[in-house]
């Protein structure tokens, strides 16, 4: 992979963003940033450390053992040595691997903590990250092993062996001997220096780097949802007074007044008589409310990924300028825990939102005058064919899937390591939670676009609604969906699949 230097953020000359974590994720690279000045700090705080070990001064994990073995001294020959020891302990994971882009973005976040310069580690570390994020060679780095505190220790170890040119590393989406792979790429591996396999290893880069990809995803699935709204309600020829700006100015939650508006705005004010109940029904009717819930949590949500993502968080911290060490735990992440707990919990209930509508849909009994199941067959045929019979069920079971998930990681902290680690965040078992109920959520969004297409496609069939209903926005929306007209069933895997893959690609440009 040779990204182009336009489209490579530049660590080291100011805080990254979730944007650019997710661009890196998706193919982009990254470039260390120039400044002569920047490089000798990093190099400073290196020697630092060095110097402290020529004096044999004492300082966790590089002359002592690791986490309940703090007191136990390890002898000046052996500090050397004692990286190799706790990268390979480590290789305990367990679990399917992450993807290449959600590798690619946790090398990014421990990257960008790394820059900060308060970890004591070489320049020529940073450069061989860079370049495994440039040659698109991410470690394989199993999803299970770790509770968030010390850092995310276990799944982190496999960056660190794949430094040192152990392990596996992806490559064209295959896995590589990380020895052969880097060795083809002219990347040579190297012995990690003692604080360094700490440093990589005791942060919160893995729940970190999923965080940044978890809120580019509900971010635009909450702009979906907004739009797949807008044309429910013209297919079930809702009312559209709910979405009124008038009536959402005596509660103000911008979020929720945005959703309102976006909805108000893709109705226009083109009514051709009165609705069909005075009252919507709740998944109608309260959509501003259930999505602006989320809506109004990225604000403050980018807010503490995005400290965290720009934040030193291991230990202990390595201060160049005053040449200090100072222990402490701000690999704890807490805040991308509580972040994650939050933000599936609110997915999970714009999927619910979704699956409700689409209930309404497909049911007679509710869908005011659409046909049972949505089918477009007619006349004797109509009796053999069944619609969207199916994905309503699919959809209410990977709602029911998203629901169940909601249970917040953060209440479950165990005591482990001897009871040294005795309060952890559980902020991977998190991340890795809200990436499952996106993953759901979606599916449940990609079913209803099909399904609000072919109520519309069926109202325009039956005359209620002539073309010019429909404002120019939900018009293109509509043709880019490009769902053809299910009038005899056929199997719909392909096209759910295929709908899947733009929502995840975030093709559709939306508010």
């Amino acid at each position: 992979m040779n990204p182009t230097e336009k489209t490579n953020p530049v660590l080291g000359s100011r805080p990254l963003s979730i944007e650019e974590v997710v661009a890196i994720a998706t193919g982009a690279g990254v470039r260390l940033h120039d400044d002569p000045a920047w490089r000798e700090r990093i190099e400073r705080g290196a020697a630092f450390v060095d110097r402290l070990l020529a004096e044999e001064g004492e300082i966790y994990g590089i002359t002592t053992g690791y986490g309940d073995s703090c007191c136990v001294g390890v002898p000046l020959e052996l500090a050397r040595q004692l990286p190799v020891h706790l990268m390979r302990y480590h290789g305990c994971g367990l679990g399917e691997h992450f993807s290449p882009g959600e590798t690619r973005a946790v090398l990014t976040a421990r990257l960008a903590s790394l820059a900060r310069g308060y970890s004591g580690v070489r320049w020529v570390l940073l450069e061989r990250i860079a370049a495994l994020i440039n040659h698109d060679l991410p470690p394989l780095m199993p999803s299970e092993g770790s509770v968030g505190a010390s850092g995310d220790l276990t799944p982190l170890s496999y960056l660190a062996a794949v430094l040192m040119g152990e392990r596996e590393v992806w490559r064209d989406g295959q896995p590589v001997e990380a020895a052969a792979a880097l060795a083809a790429a002219g990347i040579e591996p190297i012995l990690l220096a003692p604080k360094e396999a700490l440093a990589i290893m005791n942060g919160t880069a893995v729940m970190t780097g999923l965080a940044c990809l978890a809120w580019a995803r509900a971010d635009y699935l909450s702009r979906l949802a907004t739009r797949i709204t807008a044309l429910a309600s013209i297919a079930t020829r809702g009312n559209p007074e709910h979405f009124d700006p008038a009536l959402f100015a005596v509660k103000p939650h911008a979020g929720q007044n945005e959703v309102a508006a976006w909805i108000w705005n893709d109705l226009g004010q083109l009514h051709d008589g009165p609705p069909m109940r005075l009252q919507d029904r709740y998944s109608i009717r309260c959509a501003p409310h259930v999505i602006g819930v989320l809506r109004d949590a990225l604000p403050w949500m980018r807010r503490d990924i995005e400290n965290e993502l720009n934040s030193a968080n291991d230990n202990p911290i390595i201060d160049p300028d005053n040449e200090r060490v100072l222990h402490g735990g701000h690999f704890y992440g807490g805040h991308i825990a509580f972040v994650m707990d939050a933000m599936k919990t609110a997915v999970a209930s714009i999927a619910d939102l979704l699956d409700r509508q689409l209930a309404l849909l497909v049911d007679t009994r509710y869908n005011h005058g659409l046909p049972q199941n949505l089918s477009g067959a007619e006349g004797a045929r109509a009796a053999i064919n069944h619609g969207f019979k199916a994905v309503q069920i699919g959809a209410s079971a990977w709602t029911a899937e998203a629901l169940k998930l909601t249970m917040p990681a953060t209440s479950f902290s165990r005591s482990t390591e001897c009871h040294n680690q005795d309060k952890v965040s559980m902020g991977t078992i998190a991340a890795r939670d809200c990436l499952r109920v996106l993953e759901l959520a979606e599916q449940v969004a990609a079913a209803l676009t099909l399904a609000v297409t072919q109520g519309i496609a069926l109202r325009a069939r039956q005359g209620d609604l002539p073309e010019q209903r429909l404002t120019e926005t939900l018009r293109q929306f509509r043709d880019q969906v490009g769902f053809p007209f299910l009038e005899e069933d056929r199997p719909l895997e392909a096209e759910l699949r295929a709908t899947l893959e733009r929502i995840r690609a975030q093709d559709w440009e939306l508010y």
